[in-house]
Formats: C-alpha cells, structure tokens, sequence
C-alpha cells in the first residue's frame, strides 16, 4: 500500500471535480474516506521500480546460468561423469520448486489477510446506534424459522425488478455534481442538512480548496455574467430545492418505515408470536418516577433521574409544542386563561396504535378518534380541578399520563404551570409564587433537561422564564431552547435580525445547548396535527428566514426538535441512572441498618399490610359475637333493661298504684300505667339497651383480644372503627314495632302458673326494693349529715344545710309514728305546722326543704313496709289460686312484679334474636365498610396507623421498589447498547 500523506492526487479523485468550477484543490491522504484512499492508492502509485521478489532469494531457478563445462578432448571418461549427475540435479531443482509453492501460499494468505482487516477497518462501527431499532426486531430470531424465511425469498431477477432505478441515481448525482461545479463555498450554506453535509464535505474539510488554475479563470467568465448577488441568490435557491428535494425522499422512506413496523407492531399485538409482554425502557423508567413521585411529593432532593422538564410563560405555546411532540391534540386548551394547573408527567414510547392511558386507570384513549380526545382533554381538566385544593389556584400533584404510537420519540416530559407575572382576579393570592417554587424544584434536579419555550410574536424582555432559567443552569449545559409562534414573528417585528440573535444566543443572557425555532399551528383550537405540520413544512419552505441564512435547517421544525430533545434525555439518562441507583442502594442500607437495631424481632410491613392486618382482627372480633351463648345474651340484656326501667316503674306505676285503698283500684291503676309505658317509652328504651349491650361486648370482645399480643399500634384505629360502625348503625325500625306487641301481651298476662314462678316473683321484688331502701337512706344520710358515731370517730360537723335538713326530719318522722299510713304528700296545713314547730326551736325552715325532705321519709317508710309486706306474702300462692277470697292477705303488688320480670324476659330472649340473627350480621357488614372506606382513604390511614416504626417500613419498601426498578432498568439499557 501508498504511504498516507501524499501530496499528489491521484486522478479518481480529481476526476470529482469539474475543472469548470473555477476553483483547485489539494486534498492530503489523509483526510480522504478510507474508500477514497483506496482509489487514489489504485489510480495514483507510481510506477514500482524492479525490485527482487521472494522468489528472487528462495528459489534456485533465480540463479544466473553456469558455465558450460568443457569437455576434455577424448571424452570418455569426463562425458560419463557428467552423465551421471544429470538425474541428480534435475531432482534436486524439482524439490526446490515445491518450496517456491509453498512459499508462494503463505505469501498470498498473509496479503490476503491484511488486506481483509484494512477493509474491515474501514468499515464503520454501528453497534453504538443499534439502539435505534426497537426492542421487538431483537426478539425476532426467537419467534422467526430464518431457514423456512430463506427458502420462501424471491429469487435474484424477482429482486432485481424491486432495486431502485440506478439511471435516476445516477441522474441525481450527475445534478449534484453540476451544482458543486456552478460556484465556491457550497459546503458552508448547507451546514445545517447533515445528509448534503455528507456529500458535499470531506471527513475532515469544511469546504474545497482551489487546486486548479482553469477552473478559476472558467469561474471568472461566469461571474462577468452574473453579478455576485444573483450568483448568491440563484445557488440559495438551487441548494434549497436540493435540500427539499432530499427531504421530501427521507420523509417518504420514514414514513414507509413508519407503516412497515405499524404492521410488525400489530400483529406482535394480536398474539400472533405468543411471546411474553415485555416491557418497553422508557415504561421501566417511567415507573421508577411514579414511584419517586408517590413516595415524596416534595420532590426529594435525592431524586435526580433525568426528566424532560418543560417550562414557559403563560400562553407561550407550551402545551402546543408537547402535543407536536406526542402528536395529538391531548392537553385542555383556553385562550388567555390558565389551563395548565399541575404537573402532567407525559410518558412518550413507541406502538401499534396511537393510544393514551393514565397510570392509575385501565382505560384507553384512541387518539385517532376525536370523541377519545374531547373525552381525555375533560378527563386531565377533571382531574387538575380535583387535585388543587381549596383557596388555591395550582396543586403539586402529579397527573402521570403515557402516549404511545407509531413514530413517537421515547422520553417523559413533565410539563409545568404556566409562569406569570400578575395574580389576576380569581386566584389565590400565593399563585405567582407558588408556580415559582414548583418549576424551581423541579429545574434543580441536575439531571432534569430543561425545555424553554419563549413565545417568538412578543418582545422579549417580557420573558419571565429566561431568568428563571438562567439562574437554575447558568452555563446552558442541559437546556434547549424553543421559539414558538415564528410565523407571527416573521410577519410582525420589524428587524428579523432579532429572530437571528435570539436563535443564535446573542439576545437573551440565558445560554443553552441548542436553539430551535417551530411554528404550531395558526391558534385555532380545531387544527389537526397534520395541517399543522403540513403548514409549518410550507412556511419555513417559503420563509426568508431560512432563503437568507437566519435560521439553519436543523434548527426548524418540531420533528427536528423531538429528536434533539430524544437523544438529549437518552445522553443524560446513561450517564446518571447508575448514580441514582448507587445513591439508593446506600439509602437502602442505612433504613435496614435502623430496622434491625430497633425492631429485630418483628416484620417489615408497611402501612398498607398493617391496615390489612389489623382489618383482619377486627373482623374476628366481630366474627366473635356471633359466639356468645344465648343465656348469657339474655342475662346481660334482662340486667341492663331493669336497671334502665326500673326508676320508671317503682316512682310512677308502683308507687301511685299502692297509694290506692283496695286491690280494684290498685290493678286499674297499673294496667292504665303500663299502657301508656308500652306505648311511649318500653320499646325505645329496650332498643337502646340491645344497641349498647351490643357495642359493649363488642369492646369487651376487641379488650379481650388485645391481650394476646395485640399490637398497641392498631389501638387508634380500632378506636375509629368501632366509633364510625356504631355511628352508621341503626336498628331496624320494624323490630320496635313488633317489640311493643311482644311487650303489652306480656304484661297483660296475670296468671302464675306455678310456686317457684311465685317465688321468684317476690324474690325479684324484694331485691328490688332493699335496693331501692339502700338508695334511699343513702340520700337522707347526705342531706342531714353524719350522725353523732360518725362526727365521733371521723371528726367531722354537720353543714348548717345538713342541721336545717336533720332538724327538719326529726320533726316529719314524729308525724309518720303518729300517722303510720299517711298519704305520700303532706297537705298544706301540716307543711305549716312543721314549720311552726321549727321556728319555735330557732330553726328557720323553707316550706320546699320540707316538702323534699317529707318525699325521702315518706319513700323509705314505703319501702320498709312493703318488705314486710314481701315477707308475708312468701306464703300467699295458695290465697293467690282463690283469688284472695276469704282472706286478708292482698298480694297484688307481687302480681306486678312477676309481670314486670316476666316482661323483661321475653324482651331479653326477642332482643337477643334481634341480635344474633340480624343486628350482628349488620354490624360486621357496617364494619366492612368502614375498613373499606379507611383503606381506600390514604390520609385517614396516615392519620390512624402513624408512628417512626411505620414510617421506616414505608421508606423500606419504596427505597427497595425504587432500587429494584432501576437495576432491572439499567440492565435492559445496557441490553439495548
């Protein structure tokens, strides 16, 4: 091979150029297209002088000839000897020719083999972009027969009709090449296309250099035709329509692309592979930031993952350019007016159709259908209204949402609130600033690529958000910069020069890594997306901002700026994800470290698997009352009853019946009595009693349970669980009515049947007034104070209340004794005469005090004889039988009392059916619903299940989820590399 670096260029390469062009050049070896090298070396080696071979030096046949030998006059002898030898070196010359082919093979492979690897070198190296082609095309071979995929290929004169028309090729070349040869410096004015770029400039030249003499005076001739402005503007126009030209050609084969994996990626959906669902990498990666949104909704500064973070002024067109990018009009839209009132986390990724989903929802939006997309625009403005909180204007939430269709760049962008400069009527008087704090946070992260809009048909020192960004990356290292509405510019600002210095960073103090200027539309609502890339495709065609040099290619179009702001997030998310999931992996192990020195013993659950498990006791506990026996339901509610009833009964049917002066009366008085208590008030109190017995055992029952090794952490809870059942629960309101039937055909009934019946009857009354007497004399003893034994030992005086009340029953017991059955109230001139006896022992006395004093007398020395009475009628179930015919002894007041207790019963067994066959049941389910409704509450189960333990374990779980997303994400990066 030619050495690199000669200076004389060979004559394929010449031959590139036109001498017409007016312009000669020299281009080193070095810098040619290693093809090129090859050319020049073929075309351009001089002529090698003689040189010696290897065959030269190895083989004998190189050799010079002998001498002959002379023959010796005579012959004989001398002729023989030569004669002899002849058959000698004739072998000895064979067996060298074989080491001559030997030689000659090994020669050859190793040429052939250098060779081999230069061409190998000159190769260029694709494995760094096999990260273009999609997951799906690597999992092909698993699914495909490439041997039956071969035999059905069409065979090489079917081919040959499907390559395209080399002649039109060549044609399109040859017009290239006249370009090239029609003026100087062609290379410099299409810097921008990158695929001219290619064609028109050397790997290593950015424009040709004069090498030729007659090309230059052939340019002079041209240029005395033209002048240099026309010249300028015609070969403007020419590289225009060229570049037009080629990009109308790379859209075509994009879009043939473009329906090709549609296909692919339709039949993979229909199952036609039977493959396992996998998971695309911008769906892992966007998990990972759901989850570090969920788990800190401050945005932690711990969380540096890249995002796409796009932020703007109000009405800057912000919302415009991510539905360019997502190809769909999916974003609420107003005029004038704040639409934007959350963070919309946007996931892009790549599918068979064009279908949106939000993160928590099953539901899909068909974004080819324009009911779909008037139904998702209501459904993201629902719930923007529904995460700001009252007497605010924006939320901090998050509303995570994913785009995915044919063609649609991979990345997640997060798109902001509005920045504004004036609170207007109608918001909240902290919305400037709270939209300040949010875009800062989100800007800090050092990761976070930011996506400045500024709206291009306003002055820009209105700008709010250049500042903003600016002070949160002052070099520009990870913003691009956006400049919307550049038709409106174009058509409105005087000096199109601004639009140039603001696209090339002179205007603004903000630096970015890359400027792009995009048209989205004519601000009609009702635009699809395709007019609006077909308007923006024939306005910078026709604008003069790209005609005179203002703006590069490269740097129009929001297809051009979705793949810039593509491979920007790919850069920055394979140089930090490893990082990130370093920093996670130390987080994990310091939570850990804490876990097992504070609780060693016990499970890491977090708040939802404490919620699940304290769900469950409790519904044991509930579980538990269907346990209880019936006696002892009964007993419990016969108790409670009586203690309920029993002041009602003995103050107003027991006591104003025994008033009465013979039995008629008597049992007159209490039928009218228990009537009227039935009627009104026995059901209702009995009802009341079941409903609280119920919610005692109930708390007994969860007491109980809590002492085998109940967790005091599930205490709150199972407080507010209890308190929201019993508050939902109510009785049923047909039980009271069948209650009070029950109740008043107990209480008619009179008949006592047998002696134990008897007994019990007046058993149950005698308890009932001993009770009653202990009462009593417990409440004179706190009106008239200690008695003289007392003040003895316990040193203490009555009040001058108390001598007053003592005085004053002394006085009304001495009436009793001489009126033994005195009536239960005193009459007026008997109140006179005690007072009067009062006064003329000095004790001035209030006729009231007396007449309560007389009520507590008089009702224990009712009492004391009716035990008397009691105890007489221990006997009296034979006069009973007669009807107490002939005989003195009346014992209607124990008639009463059996009919009470008998009462009691029968609504003590009705309630406990009541209880075990319907209102337990009803409890469990009321309980149910509780727990459901606390478990779908997350800030009630915050507010229940609460401590450093819960807590821990809450950071465990996510930090571990967290770590495991992003190491299972890393992999399938490096998988796709």
């Amino acid at each position: 091979m030619l050495r690199a670096g000669t200076a004389v260029a060979c004559v394929a390469c010449r031959s590139l150029a036109s001498p017409r062009m007016g312009v000669r050049f020299r281009v080193p070896l070095q810098k040619l297209h290693p093809l090129s090298r090859a050319l020049h070396h073929c075309y351009s080696a001089p002529p090698c002088p003689a040189h010696r071979t290897a065959a030269r030096y190895f083989s004998s046949l190189s050799r010079p000839l002998l001498r002959p030998r002379r023959v010796p006059p005579g012959g004989g002898h001398s002729y023989q000897q030569q004669r002899s030898f002849w058959v000698a070196r004739l072998a000895a010359r064979l067996l060298k020719l074989r080491y001559i082919l030997l030689g000659s093979a090994v020669g050859g492979g190793y040429t052939a083999k250098k060779t081999f690897d230069e061409w190998k070198d000159m190769l260029p190296d694709l494995s760094e972009y096999s990260w273009v082609v999609p997951d799906f095309v690597w999992e092909l071979n698993e699914h495909f027969d490439l041997e039956k995929i071969a035999n059905a290929l069409p065979d090489l004169e079917e081919l040959a009709k499907l390559m395209p028309d080399l002649e039109k090729v060549g044609e399109n070349f040859a017009f290239l090449k006249t370009l090239l040869s029609n003026g100087v410096g062609v290379g410099s004015e299409v810097a921008g296309a990158s695929g001219l770029r290619l064609l028109l400039e050397s790997t290593g030249e950015p424009t040709f250099k004069a090498t030729d003499s007659q090309g230059s005076e052939s340019s002079e001739k041209q240029f005395k035709k033209t002048t240099d402005k026309e010249k300028a503007d015609q070969l403007q126009e020419e590289l225009l329509r060229t570049q037009m030209k080629y990009q109308r050609m790379l859209e075509r084969l994009e879009k043939e692309n473009k329906e090709l994996r549609k296909v692919v990626l339709q039949k993979d959906d229909k199952g036609i592979h039977q493959r396992k669902v996998k998971k695309s990498l911008i769906d892992m990666y966007s998990e990972v930031l759901d989850i570090l949104s969920d788990y800190d909704s401050n945005y932690n500064t711990q969380d540096h993952l890249p995002r796409v973070v796009v932020v703007g002024d109000q009405s800057s067109g912000k919302t415009s350019v991510l539905e360019m990018i997502a190809q769909a009009r999916i974003f609420p839209r107003g005029s004038g007016e704040m639409m934007t009132r959350s963070p919309v986390k946007v996931t892009l990724s790549e599918g068979p159709h064009h279908v949106a989903m939000f993160k928590d929802s099953s539901r899909e939006f068909d974004l080819s259908k324009e009911e779909d997309l008037a139904a998702l625009r209501h459904e993201i403005e629902l719930r923007m209204h529904k995460s700001v909180k009252e007497g605010k204007t924006v939320s901090p939430e998050t509303i995570s949402l994913s785009v995915k269709g044919p063609g649609i760049q991979r990345m997640v962008l997060v798109d902001l609130p509005g920045v504004i400069s004036t609170v207007t009527t109608g918001m909240a008087a902290d919305t400037k600033e709270a939209i300040f704090s949010m875009s800062k946070a989100y800007m800090q992260n050092p990761n976070a690529i930011i996506l400045c809009i500024q709206d291009g048909s306003v002055d820009a020192e209105r700008s709010i958000v250049t500042d903003l960004v600016s002070q949160m990356d002052p070099q520009g290292k990870r913003t691009i910069f956006v400049l919307t509405k550049v038709d409106l510019a174009e058509k409105n600002l005087a000096s199109p020069g601004r639009i140039q210095q603001i696209v090339e960073g002179k205007l603004f103090p903000m630096k970015a890594l890359g400027y792009f200027a995009v048209v989205t539309g004519k601000g009609s609502s009702n635009e699809s997306i395709d007019s609006i890339k077909d308007y923006e495709e024939d306005f910078f065609q026709n604008s003069k901002l790209l005609k005179n040099g203002m703006l590069k290619a490269h740097q129009v179009t929001t297809k051009n700026l979705s793949l810039a702001v593509s491979d920007c997030f790919w850069k920055m998310v394979r140089e930090s994800v490893e990082q990130q999931a370093d920093a996670f992996k130390a987080s994990r192990f310091n939570l850990e470290t804490e876990w097992k020195n504070n609780y060693p013993r016990l499970r890491e659950l977090d708040r939802n698997e404490l919620f699940e498990k304290a769900k469950n006791e409790i519904l044991d506990e509930v579980i538990s009352l269907s346990q209880v026996t019936p006696k002892h339901w009964e007993a419990i509610l016969q108790k409670k009853l009586w203690e309920r009833v029993s002041t009602h009964v003995i103050e107003n049917i027991y006591l104003p019946a025994a008033q009465t002066m013979n039995s008629g009366t008597f049992n007159t008085t209490v039928d009218i009595k228990l009537k009227q208590w039935t009627d009104k008030q026995l059901p209702h109190k009995a009802l009341e009693v079941a409903w609280e017995t119920l919610q005692e055992e109930f708390a007994r029952f969860m007491a109980e349970y809590k002492g085998k090794d109940q967790d005091d952490i599930f205490d709150k809870l199972k407080e507010a669980v209890k308190d929201e059942s019993i508050k939902r629960h109510k009785w049923n309101e047909r039980a009271m009515d069948s209650l009070r039937v029950i109740q008043h055909n107990a209480l008619e009934d009179r008949s006592i049947t047998d002696k134990p019946q008897w007994d019990a009857a007046i058993q149950f009354m005698e308890e009932t007034l001993q009770t009653r007497l202990k009462d009593t004399d417990s409440v004179i003893g706190d009106m008239v104070g200690p008695d003289w034994r007392q003040r003895w030992m316990n040193w203490t005086n009555r009040t001058p209340e108390q001598h007053v009340r003592n005085e004053t029953k002394n006085e009304l017991e001495r009436l009793l004794k001489l009126h033994e059955d005195h009536t239960a109230y005193l009459a007026n001139d008997e109140v006179t005469t005690v007072r009067k006896n009062l006064e003329a022992r000095g004790v001035e006395v209030d006729p009231v005090l007396i007449k309560d004093t007389w009520h507590q007398l008089y009702r224990r020395h009712f009492l004391q004889k009716a035990l008397f009475h009691c105890n007489l009628c221990r006997r009296g179930f034979y006069y009973y039988q007669r009807h107490f015919v002939d005989s003195e002894l009346e014992c209607n007041d124990v008639v009463l009392f059996w009919r009470i207790q008998r009462m009691l019963g029968i609504t003590a067994n009705t309630l406990r059916q009541q209880l075990t066959n319907t209102e337990v049941r009803r409890l469990e389910k009321n309980v149910k619903e509780v727990l459901e409704d606390f478990g779908e509450d997350t800030e009630k189960k915050v507010h229940l299940i609460t401590g450093r333990r819960v807590q821990l374990a809450e950071d465990l779980k996510k930090v571990r989820e967290i770590q495991e997303k992003l190491e299972a994400f890393i992999e399938a990066l490096h998988k796709e590399k």
